[in-house]
């Protein structure tokens, strides 16, 4: 019980300050008139106001409240270092029953968990909603146990009590981090690219360690290449990309003695190599329609260098001019076929035969540069079918088609063959809009005959006679058109096709282009799951091999999506590099970053904490260095000291019931203010 007098004015107090210096001008008036009844006056004046005010006295019954205190348990990835797991449940075993045997005081034990997402150690946000859930008036203090590493400190809320860290870790714990700053998303396809690299040492570093550390290099999981590279010192290391695509890069320090963790010793990057320029070099034998498509294709991609060849006055034609007028400069043969040809990535030959403008040594060397990894695209025309035929010359060595000396001028739809619907050059091709099925592209009016010698026909012509053939030689690639009349489909002819796009991907697939790859294996990420992709013209695919960063190996069935695509999901257990392999193809993906974010930074400390502590006076004590007393603190005074840490008791209470009594009631009131005016009047009338 608890009483206590309130007031409760009838008035608003500037009305009850108004009728008091009223009341004050009045008895002033008596006595300066020499009233004698101006003390009976003064009195009847203090009685109404004093009842205007409303005095009462108030009794409440109150319960009084348990203290709060709140204990945050740091169980994220970091605090499985070393023995911080046994400290933690020791500490908090300890601190619980510290705190629960204090009078009146009540414990909420709160786990933090590793974010999601590799969002790290959020104890702010736990200490948020923890606070959200209790009276701010009954917490008495709040004890966090862990690492001292917290990776959301800008959500920290207000503290309604000091706040305190029971640091785990020993003193001399250290560790070795790797760390890779400025790694670009791309890179250009032989040319360097420069990554700065930095092994940094933190905590107690024992002394007589090399000053050398191995740097370990490895790309798409191959074989590691091993460099020195000097500790605590930044190191600009160049990398030249491989392959296009997607480039797994894996940086790796052995870890060193009694360092606390090698899960940051680790560096994964993921890079895409793409070309800088695409040189394209298109060689025409004579003026025609087709001509202006190619150029229109290739000089529409600003990253296309192309350089066009055309005869336009063959040895054979003689018609009085002199040379000196037809052309500005003689034209670069040499240079282009014999010294400069391996810094082509593409040619074409439309329409071109046979006229000793190229000798028979320039053409042998367009086939070397094929099987050296080039790529020749040759877009057939009626020459092709006659004795002046490219084919009758050396580079019938990696031509995939033989022509019969047939020219079919008749009207034909283009089809894709079942093999072409499992190619990624023809699948899905989309249609010229015509909504007929059956004649959703255009005519074409001509087609060479040929045939086929080697590579797969995945366009067809005229009664299934092959019109587009794709073959593999050596490293290269070759590619046949067995008819000129592509254009037709540019102008709308019947409805045109999407000739545009077919050449497209032709020449993308020909310069070798990752996802024009008709046999491929790769991976694509999200989060911890993979989505295992596997491109095939053959009919039976294996399962994919799938070895973990551990070097676990799990087997992976796969599901036909599409014609010649297969896939399936996985979910990686772990962080890291994973490596597929299916029959003759391979490749590698990274899960999740190399090094989380709970690892990238490992020592404990009490600095992140310090500045949230600070505002109510708090402290950080090791756990190593035993587990502190609880003491009560008054608010405003130091909460922490040696040994020991600080609560604040609260005393709150809850109100049962409220009795509340009028100290002036109005016959009271009335009987005062009536005699003394009486009295006041009987004394002045005298």
């Amino acid at each position: 019980m608890t009483a206590s007098v309130i007031f409760d004015p009838l008035l608003p107090w500037p009305v009850l300050a108004a009728l008091a210096l009223l009341a004050l001008a009045t008895v002033a008036l008596a006595i300066w008139r020499g009233l004698r009844g101006w003390p009976l006056r003064a009195g009847a004046a203090l009685v109404v106001l004093g009842a205007l005010m409303g005095p009462v006295y108030q009794v409440e019954d109150r319960a009084p409240l348990s203290d709060i205190v709140l204990m945050l348990e740091d169980r994220s990835a970091s605090q499985s270092l070393g023995d911080r797991a046994a400290q933690t449940t020791a500490a908090a075993d300890a601190m619980a029953q510290a705190v629960l045997a204090r009078d009146n005081t009540e414990l909420r034990r709160i786990t933090v968990p590793d974010g999601q997402d590799d969002a790290g150690t959020e104890l702010m946000t736990a200490l948020s909603n923890a606070l959200a859930e209790e009276p701010s008036a009954r917490i008495a203090g709040i004890i966090a146990i862990g690492d001292g590493r917290v990776h959301d400190m800008e959500l920290a809320p207000d503290l309604p009590a000091p706040l305190h860290l029971l640091q785990t870790g020993l003193d001399s714990d250290w560790d070795r981090r790797l760390i890779v700053r400025n790694a670009p998303a791309f890179a250009i396809i032989g040319e360097p690219v420069t990554l700065t690299l930095r092994i940094e040492d933190s905590g107690a570093v024992p002394a007589g360690l090399d000053p050398l550390a191995e740097l370990e290099i490895s790309i798409d999981g191959g074989d590691p290449l091993r460099v020195p590279i000097p500790v605590g010192q930044d190191v600009d290391l160049p990398v030249t990309l491989p392959h296009g695509g997607r480039n797994v890069l894996q940086f790796t320090v052995p870890q060193a003695p009694a360092e606390l963790t090698d899960r940051n010793n680790t560096a994964l990057i993921q890079m895409n190599g793409v070309r800088d320029r695409l040189r394209v070099l298109l060689v025409s034998g004579e003026p025609h329609a087709g001509s202006r498509t190619w150029r229109n294709l290739l000089k529409s991609d600003s990253s296309v260098d192309l350089v066009h060849f055309t005869i336009l006055r063959p040895p054979e034609k003689q018609d009085g001019v002199p040379v000196g007028e037809l052309s500005l400069i003689a034209f670069p043969t040499r240079e282009l076929f014999l010294e400069k040809i391996d810094d082509f990535d593409l040619i074409i030959f439309d329409r071109y035969k046979r006229r000793g403008i190229l000798p028979a040594i320039y053409l042998d060397n367009v086939s070397r540069y094929v099987e050296g990894g080039g790529a020749v695209l040759v877009a057939a025309g009626p020459d092709f079918a006659s004795a002046d035929s490219i084919y009758r010359s050396p580079l019938s060595d990696v031509m995939p088609a033989e022509p019969s000396a047939r020219v079919i001028e008749e009207a034909f739809r283009p089809t894709v063959t079942d093999l072409g619907a499992r190619h990624p050059v023809t699948a899905d091709l989309p249609d010229a809009g015509l909504g007929d099925a059956d004649a959703s592209w255009g005519r074409w009016l001509r087609q060479i005959e040929v045939d086929p010698l080697s590579g797969d026909v995945v366009m067809a012509g005229v009664d299934d006679r092959p019109l587009l053939i794709l073959d593999r030689v050596g490293d290269g690639r070759v590619a046949m058109l067995a008819s000129d009349h592509a254009w037709l489909w540019s102008r709308g002819y019947d409805g045109g096709g999407p000739q545009m796009e077919l050449l497209r991907r032709l020449a993308h697939w020909m310069m070798k282009e990752p996802e024009l790859e008709e046999d491929a294996l790769w991976a694509d990420a999200t989060g911890q799951t993979m989505r295992i992709i596997r491109r095939s013209l053959k009919d039976d695919i294996g399962a994919v091999t799938v070895q973990t960063p551990s070097g676990d190996t799990v087997e992976i069935e796969l599901t036909e999506t599409s014609p010649g695509r297969h896939e399936a999901t996985y979910d990686g257990p772990e962080i890291g590099l994973y490596r597929l392999s299916e029959g003759a193809q391979s490749s590698a993906i990274g899960l999740g970053p190399a090094a989380p974010r709970e690892f990238e930074e490992t020592i404990a400390t009490g600095a992140v904490l310090a500045p949230l502590i600070a505002t109510q006076r708090g402290g950080v004590i090791r756990v190593e260095d035993g587990i502190p007393a609880l003491r009560s603190v008054r608010d405003g005074r130091p909460a922490a000291g040696r040994g020991w840490f600080g609560i604040l008791p609260r005393g709150a209470y809850q109100t049962r019931d409220v009795t509340r009594t009028p100290l002036l009631p109005a016959w009271l009131v009335l009987m005062l203010a009536a005699g003394l005016i009486t009295a006041g009047w009987l004394r002045e009338g005298r």
